[in-house]
Order: structure tokens, then C-alpha cells, then sequence
């Protein structure tokens, strides 16, 4: 698919992820690399005692697993993009807290795809992560991704 082709898809939904466990180790691994060993994350026995009834993921997290759920969705994959990088977010929301060893996914519809500059096109997508079983998502943000092609 072209990104021109793309373009004709905004106000779509562009695709969902495959399910991504929020292992307990990931959240560690996270908190790790993170500094934050906030004990909501980190620590089961005390975050029994929370209104969350044990450990939950990081927000931010969350939010970082845009990437991995990209990768492993059924979004179009655009002919000739040499290079994606992130060029930020907007209104990110944290909806709801993931438990640890739930599982989410991410779905991405499709608010804006224009091209600033030949062969540069900034994509612009509302991305709505939901938890397995839950009524309310992790979270809901508009991301936006610059494309090189």
C-alpha cells in the first residue's frame, strides 16, 4: 500500500494487534530499567491491600508497548518506507490499570495522514489499548509517527 493509498483511510480503523501478556516479570523488568519500583508494581503482598487487589503495570509501560503491539498487528505495511520514527503524542489517557499477567492489544484507527514535505508523511492515529476482559481500556491516545519513504 502506498501512503497515498493510506491517506484514503483516514477515520478508519487501520488495524488490530495480536494479545500481549503483562507478565509480572515484564513489569519488573520495566521498573528495572525505570528506576520506578513504586510497590503497586513491584511488590504482590502489599499491593493485595490497594484498591487493585495486586500489582499492576506502570502507565508508561503501557504506553512503551505501542511499538511491540505495531509490529505485531494487521495495520497495512506501506511500500518503500525506509525509516518511522515517533514524533510524539497527544492526549494520553490512562483509563484503566492493567493487572499483571493480564493481556492487552492495541488497535489504531486512522485521524490524519499528510504528506509535509516529498517523501516525508506524518500518520497520525488514535490507539486504544484494551485489557482482555475488562470494560474500560488501559489506555487511549493520539500518536503520531513520521514516515520516510
Amino acid at each position: 500500500m502506498t501512503p497515498q493509498e493510506l491517506a484514503g483511510k483516514v477515520g478508519e480503523t487501520i488495524g488490530t494487534s495480536e494479545w500481549a501478556e503483562m507478565s509480572q516479570e515484564r513489569i519488573n523488568q520495566f521498573a528495572d530499567a525505570t528506576g520506578d519500583h513504586q510497590f503497586i508494581h513491584i511488590n504482590e503482598e502489599a499491593a493485595k491491600m490497594t484498591p487493585f487487589g495486586g500489582t499492576i503495570a506502570h502507565g508508561f509501560l503501557t504506553l512503551s508497548m505501542i511499538p511491540y503491539l505495531s509490529a505485531n498487528s494487521d495495520m497495512p505495511k506501506l511500500d518503500g518506507v525506509k525509516m518511522g520514527v515517533n514524533y510524539g503524542g497527544n492526549k494520553t489517557r490512562f483509563i484503566a490499570p492493567v493487572r499483571s499477567g493480564k493481556r492487552i492489544r492495541g488497535h489504531w484507527k486512522l485521524t490524519e495522514m499528510v504528506e509535509k514535505r516529498p517523501g516525508q508523511w506524518q500518520q497520525t492515529s488514535e490507539i486504544t489499548i484494551e485489557i482482555e476482559g475488562e470494560d474500560k481500556p488501559a489506555l487511549i491516545c493520539e500518536w503520531i509517527t513520521l514516515l520516510f519513504v
